[in-house]
């Protein structure tokens, strides 16, 4: 944690600070909105996810360039399909295959907004895919996670596809997507399903495991597995969790909306942190790996949006009761961000 406030952060603020200067040179002024408002909104997704670069400080440099521009891309991306006119899937797919090619070092960048009317983007896209093709081939094994990642990726791309296009076909398509994959997690509700595959922290893991000279492929299958559907299903059901609000004003989709009720809502929150927890003991370093799913926690549950709904301000005082761990971070993590407020 001291390395993570003292160096992780500051290298993180300072990395954000340039794609938001690169952001107000697009000249499209509807894809400058949306990647400015990407950046000065969802900030704190860079910050939580350049936790794993604190895990390995001689990787850090490549590690947090990776996160945050991997990170960046995918804010940016969902601000400009949850915003945008369009409706198109097949548009968004395009879009998102700026996600595949970022985790593919060597392959050129192509017309991402080809499926749409844009004055362009001044190749902000494209630089925020070659900085991740580049960083993260400067890890000595990333040939090695490069399988699991499409995985996930590919899951995080459908994801997107269908959760954007028109409101009549959302879930439908969406539960249709789930029944193709409801053999691998037939406990799971298919909006938990969903949830799960709309996070990027297993692509963190996968970095930071690059970073060992001489990873096994087992090995990195098995971070893969312990990151998804658990941690990854309980990152985005926090995330919506305190977007509820916001949602509903804008009308988009919110998984944490399918649950009955908010004593059902906490019951599924708390059985998916549990799940998280336990698959993670099964990986090296699983000391470090529930600290992030208990930093996770504090992460989201510190949000001033969650002072704002009395329903989430009762989740919140719930979950942290049985937490003591997460009840430290989140101290940690409000000093912080107070400090932050007053520079």
């Amino acid at each position: 944690m001291f390395r993570m406030y003292k160096h992780v952060l500051p290298e993180v603020d300072r990395e954000l600070s340039y794609w938001e200067s690169r952001a107000g040179e697009i000249p499209d002024e509807e894809l400058r909105t949306q990647a400015l408002g990407s950046i000065r909104t969802k900030r704190f997704h860079c910050q939580g996810g350049a936790v794993y670069a604190a895990a390995d400080p001689a990787s850090r440099p490549q590690l947090v360039s990776l996160i945050v521009a991997l990170q960046t891309i995918s804010d940016y991306l969902d601000n400009l399909c949850d915003r945008s006119s369009s409706l198109d899937p097949a548009d968004f797919r395009l879009l998102h295959q700026a996600m595949h090619d970022a985790a593919a070092p060597g392959r050129g960048p192509v017309d991402y907004y080809g499926l749409r009317q844009t004055a362009g983007d001044g190749g902000y896209l494209a630089e925020l895919v070659v900085t991740c093709q580049r960083s993260l081939a400067a890890l000595p094994s990333y040939r090695v996670v490069l399988e699991p990642l499409e995985r996930l990726i590919t899951l995080y791309a459908d994801l997107q596809v269908y959760k954007h296009i028109a409101p009549a076909l959302r879930e439908q398509r969406l539960r249709a997507w789930w029944q193709g994959h409801q053999e691998a997690c037939p406990h799971l509700h298919w909006y938990e399903f969903a949830a799960a595959a709309g996070s990027t922290l297993g692509m963190f893991a996968l970095f930071l495991a690059a970073a060992q000279p001489a990873l096994e492929q087992e090995e990195a299958v098995a971070v893969s597995r312990g990151y998804f559907p658990h941690v990854s299903g309980l990152h985005i059901l926090l995330d919506y969790l305190i977007d509820q609000e916001e949602d509903r004003r804008e009308g988009d989709l919110n998984f944490c909306a399918y649950y009955e009720d908010t004593a059902t809502l906490t019951d599924g929150l708390e059985e998916m942190a549990a799940r998280a927890l336990a698959d993670v003991q099964a990986l090296p370093a699983a000391r470090f790996h529930r600290m992030v799913i208990e930093g996770l926690l504090a992460l989201y549950l510190s949000d001033a949006k969650v002072r704002e709904q009395e329903d989430v301000r009762h989740i919140s005082r719930t979950i942290m009761r049985r937490s003591p761990l997460a009840r430290l971070f989140f101290w940690m993590n409000s000093r912080y961000i107070r400090s932050k407020s007053k520079e």
